[in-house]
């Protein structure tokens, strides 16, 4: 029966921090650089994803605080066929409403029905603390999602922004040492020439 050699198991070493000969102060620094911008790539964009998320429910739950839903009810019969032209379109048109706050005062304003909705028929409509009509609220799923989609388009956004500040570091270090290789070469070069005879 024939035996298996037994196997080894080589460590895996990251070889910018292995002892080299060759290695220089700047392939330490630039191997941090790197780790460096990885890590806060991802630490900034998780965090300014949540924060942003967080805001925008925040955003939502005061608009909420400062809108209030009332019935109200039309003036005069609605137009049966929307406006051609108006950009987005919801299939509603505009018509005037009345409706009566709770301090008695009687306010009038305009706000988008059904078509063809007559005179005299009751409508919830959300109004200000100006007793304007104002688009409802986000609410529910709707709000959680927005508020979602805020954090998934800011966390990379910010992500790539450290990203690039981390690259930059790291590009002016590589220039540098070129420009010290440069400059140790006008030094060695002559005298490697007359070490190799010529030849080098």
């Amino acid at each position: 029966m024939a035996r298996t050699p037994p196997t080894t198991v080589t460590p895996v070493r990251l070889w910018r921090w292995r002892s080299n000969p060759l290695r220089r102060h700047s392939d330490v620094i630039e191997a941090w650089i790197i780790l460096a911008t990885w890590v806060f790539t991802i630490l900034c964009g998780a965090v300014a994803g949540l924060a942003a998320a967080h805001n925008a429910d925040a955003a939502f739950s005061a608009r909420r605080a400062h809108v209030h839903a009332v019935h109200a009810v039309i003036t005069d019969d609605a137009a049966r066929t929307t406006a051609s032209g108006t950009g987005y379109d919801d299939g509603r048109v505009w018509a005037t409403v009345r409706w009566t706050d709770a301090h008695g005062a009687v306010h009038t304003d305009r706000a988008k029905v059904d078509p063809g909705a007559p005179a005299g028929s009751r409508i919830t409509v959300w109004t200000n603390s100006a007793n304007r009509v104002v688009s409802p609220p986000v609410t529910g799923a709707a709000a959680d999602l927005q508020s979602a989609l805020t954090g998934a388009l800011v966390a990379p956004t910010v992500g790539a922004a450290v990203w690039v500040v981390g690259w930059g570091v790291r590009t002016r270090l590589i220039r540098r040492r070129m420009a010290e290789w440069d400059e140790e070469w006008k030094q060695i070069g002559p005298r490697w020439g007359n070490l190799s005879g010529g030849r080098g």
